[in-house]
């Protein structure tokens, strides 16, 4: 099950994810209902986008979740300060990345118009917080986490507009830098940084000691009685979510609206409904091999690798299909985002072009990974391999 400091089943959970992701962004630049209406809204949207759209809510917290995991086995090879060193480094360089590299494949701008804080940002910050967070013991290191994820919807209804330190805190927004540059504030520290280092405080699980049965069955039943939490707490409307659900005229509708949870900042009910199967499916899969299994842990070891060059492949396929469609490929160049760019306006294509070009950069990008998985694999030794 477990080879050096690698948890087979942590990398096939980490490449689904990778690759269900994907399928969001192709959609943001390929749809033409990207601009038109919120997918995950029961009142306009369909049962099949709907849970295109949902289905990617599992991304973010689940490869959060499991990049603690991951850096609890690293740091089993190194001192604590060695650990959170690293940590605080890597965080620092995810940073500057999405400022710049990130930002690039996002928007295609040389002015770099609309700097945005979201998941590499967020990942790099969890990352310089875990730093701290490791010199705690493990059940202090769950409680605080817990904590910060069971009680931060408390603060929902807290705002002060204007206030940059409290949007990145807790409170997503947009501001102005100049009249020409927007900053966009959309993955908060609160939540995020204690469901990474949850995953760090649970990562003993995985200690070469610790019984596979007795972890996979605490596993199952922790992410079995999240789901229940999240059915009780959903059903009662009363907390847990900013956005309460509501009775609809259809039963679909209704359920759409039932599974509708926020997630800018991730709610209490969002990262119940994502980690709790999560859990379970990590349960499972510790025993499960095979070419298919062997597919998705390929992306699942490269993650990094693949996030940077599957943005860009699919914002060049945007400029191609732009182009095709009369819009000018130039119209891709942006300085907004997509989905409110007047000039896009009856861009687009029907859900059957998304899922058709989402598998062309996933098969595309396959030998990509797989070589570059290889070549970590040979080449250990070189330093700058931990940073991608």
């Amino acid at each position: 099950m477990q080879q050096s400091n690698r948890v087979y089943s942590l990398d096939l959970l980490k490449g689904i994810v990778m690759i269900v992701m994907g399928l969001d962004h192709v959609r943001d630049y390929i749809h033409a209902d990207a601009s038109v209406y919120n997918p995950t809204d029961p009142a306009l949207t369909y049962p099949l986008l709907f849970i295109t759209r949902w289905v990617t809510n599992f991304c973010a917290p689940v490869f959060s979740f499991l990049a603690g995991i991951s850096a609890y086995l690293a740091g089993r090879k190194m001192t604590k300060g060695e650990l959170s060193k690293f940590l605080i480094k890597r965080g620092l360089w995810l940073i500057f990345l999405e400022f710049t590299i990130l930002n690039f494949a996002w928007y295609f701008d040389p002015g770099f118009h609309n700097p945005e804080l979201v998941v590499i940002w967020s990942l790099g910050v969890s990352m310089i917080f875990m730093a701290l967070m490791i010199y705690l013991q493990p059940k202090y290191i769950i409680a605080i986490c817990v904590t910060i994820i069971i009680g931060h919807n408390a603060l929902d209804g807290v705002h002060f507009p204007g206030s940059y330190l409290w949007s990145i805190i807790h409170d997503p927004n947009l501001f102005k830098l100049t009249p020409s540059v927007q900053l966009t504030i959309e993955y908060t520290l609160v939540p995020w940084v204690a469901v990474m280092s949850l995953g760090y405080g649970v990562g003993w699980l995985y200690d070469p000691g610790f019984d596979p049965t007795h972890r996979r069955k605490l596993l199952q039943n922790i992410g079995i009685i999240s789901i229940v939490i999240f059915f009780a707490l959903r059903w009662i409307n009363v907390y847990g979510d900013p956005n309460p659900w509501s009775v609809y005229d259809t039963p679909v509708q209704t359920a759409m609206s039932f599974l509708n949870v926020t997630k800018y900042p991730p709610s209490l009910l969002y990262l119940l409904i994502t980690l709790g199967p999560a859990l379970i499916f990590l349960a499972r899969s510790e025993n499960m091999r095979g070419r298919v299994s062997s597919f998705f842990s390929t992306f699942g070891r490269v993650p990094f690798f693949y996030y940077v060059i599957h943005l860009y492949l699919i914002h060049i396929i945007a400029l191609i299909l732009a182009e095709v469609a009369g819009f000018g490929w130039r119209k891709m160049i942006l300085k907004s985002w997509i989905s409110g760019n007047p000039d896009l306006h009856g861009y687009g294509f029907d859900l059957w072009v998304v899922f058709a070009v989402w598998i062309f950069v996933i098969a595309s990008l396959y030998p990509l990974c797989r070589w570059f998985d290889e070549y970590k694999g040979k080449n250990k030794g070189k330093w700058w391999l931990s940073y991608l």
